[in-house]
């Protein structure tokens, strides 16, 4: 199996993502629970992975253990046999420490990144445009851009995101600007081939009705099947089941995002036997007994098929 080219990897730029949560264990990465995490999806209908950003604590881990979950999920999908490609997520605030990151993971196997906007200092639509036009022009691997405004206190307009696009680069994004009408406009003003993801799971059904490509969502981690499958429908012109489908997964990603993720998602996946530890890393916490009382009734409604499909 070969890694795919820039034109390559923006035209599976589509589909269904999964944010792989990173699993831990007493302290450390689970590279057991993380090979078994590896080995189910690649079985199903996701169609690229996503390591170490937002639903992956990636702003936890140290270099080395960053590495070697790149490494360890390189190899299981190699040991399945299908190429599925990796985004590695990056972020930071300062643009020189951000090329130095480019420079250590060149080598990694990874296909591109998953960048978010510099967090905390707010920089100017300038600075962003200059910012993201420095790591594009640097990086080995292309880039998708991640636009999160709650997470990063400054938010990519559309004027600046249609220069960036304009970059060979620049193959995409992952909106999560939790505004409709801003995701409307960019999906009616985008250059052909610049793909536009969504990354709000509550949003899901109404971004793919927009036009979106498809979706990075952490919620896929359960329910892979349905989630993959409203795609379709929608594809198809099948409104009404579109719709249908979407009242019931609407709760579950309700649910996943009662406290701050992925804890509920961990909860849920260790629940199933999927990974073997809840942990996350602080300042992240682990479901309240109250969230954790509401997880164990929906999976208890959903049944032991939703365990064995997670």
């Amino acid at each position: 199996m070969t890694a795919p080219s820039t034109n390559d990897l923006a035209s599976r730029l589509q589909g269904l993502w999964l944010p792989l949560i990173t699993p831990f264990r007493d302290g450390e990465l689970d590279e057991a629970s993380l090979r078994r995490l590896v080995r189910r999806y690649a079985a199903g209908p996701v169609d690229g992975f996503i390591l170490a950003a937002t639903s992956g604590e990636g702003m936890s881990l140290r270099a080395d253990e960053l590495e070697r979950l790149v490494t360890l999920t390189r190899n299981e999908l190699s040991a399945s046999r299908r190429y599925l490609p990796i985004l590695l997520g990056l972020s930071g605030a300062s643009t020189a420490k951000m090329l130095d990151a480019l420079d250590e993971t060149a080598g990694w196997p990874i296909d591109g990144y998953l960048i978010a906007s510099p967090y905390y200092i707010r920089p100017s639509q300038r600075g962003l445009l200059q910012h993201f036009t420095a790591l594009a022009d640097h990086a080995a691997w292309p880039i998708v851009l991640y636009n999160i405004p709650y997470r990063t206190a400054v938010s990519l307009t559309n004027e600046t995101l249609l220069q960036l696009a304009a970059h060979s680069n620049i193959i995409g994004m992952k909106d999560c600007s939790a505004d409709r009408a801003q995701s409307i406009d960019l999906l009616a003003r985008r250059p052909a081939g610049f793909r536009v993801l969504t990354g709000e799971d509550t949003q899901y059904h109404d971004a793919l009705a927009d036009g979106a490509d498809g979706a990075i969502l952490l919620s896929a981690h359960l329910e892979t099947e349905a989630f993959a499958s409203m795609q379709a429908l929608i594809r198809q012109g099948d409104r009404d089941g579109a719709r249908a489908s979407w009242k019931e997964l609407s709760r579950l990603t309700r649910l996943l995002f009662a406290e701050p993720s992925p804890a509920p998602a961990k909860y849920w996946l260790a629940r199933s036997g999927l990974i073997d530890s809840a942990e996350v890393r602080l300042p992240m916490v682990e479901v309240s007994a109250e969230l954790a009382a509401l997880l164990n009734e929906e999976i208890d409604r959903r049944g032991p098929q939703l365990l064995r499909r997670a």
